[in-house]
């Protein structure tokens, strides 16, 4: 399985934010998207997601499940955490409520999620993610709002559920491309 880029070019007005771009995502590949915002990781996640479509270029996805963790808050109001899980992934309550625990989240399996802090509701929407047992795992600044210890603990996890599924990483961060073994990085300059 993999992710084909050829020629990706995108713009929004008369802002080019990617020109003639071409990647491969492996299967098992861990692939950092590095740079400030601005300058065109998210949008080239967006594409990979197949939420946009690029302007020019290209793209064919071998991959059969694409998890995907955004960057702003994605949970539905009306459904409690467990469900928020459930109802999007297909999973079992028991495997949501296993996935809530792997997030420290053990006990607001039914809390909704406008009684959640942000790190939590970001949490929620990490745990979704991996409920889905996607091929490819597409992570959009997946740990804003989370404190230092957390955050690791929170990759570890991530690390360790990845094994040999291909992992998209989007960061202005360096050090998280680090801890989450991203071995393969494309920086990117600021557009605007």
């Amino acid at each position: 399985m993999a992710l084909y880029l050829n020629g990706i070019s995108k713009s929004f007005g008369d802002k080019q934010v990617l020109c003639d771009l071409s990647l491969t995502v492996d299967d098992g590949a861990s692939l950092a998207l590095l740079g400030p915002s601005g300058s065109g990781k998210s949008t080239l996640l967006y594409i990979m997601a197949g939420l946009l479509t690029p302007d020019g270029g290209e793209m064919v996805n071998d991959f059969a499940r694409a998890g995907y963790v955004f960057q702003d808050d994605r949970l539905l109001p009306w459904l409690n955490v467990r469900d928020n899980i459930t109802a999007v992934t297909g999973c079992t309550a028991a495997q949501a409520e296993m996935w809530l625990d792997a997030m420290e989240l053990a006990g607001e399996a039914c809390n909704y999620p406008d009684s959640l802090s942000g790190g939590m509701r970001q949490r929620v929407n990490i745990a979704r993610a991996l409920a889905y047992d996607p091929d490819l795992l597409l992570l959009d600044e997946p740990f804003k709002g989370l404190d230092r210890e957390l955050r690791t603990r929170v990759m570890e996890r991530i690390v360790a559920w990845r094994g040999k599924r291909a992992m998209v990483l989007v960061t202005h961060d360096s050090a998280e491309c680090d801890e989450m073994g991203c071995i393969t990085r494309l920086v990117f300059g600021n557009n605007s």
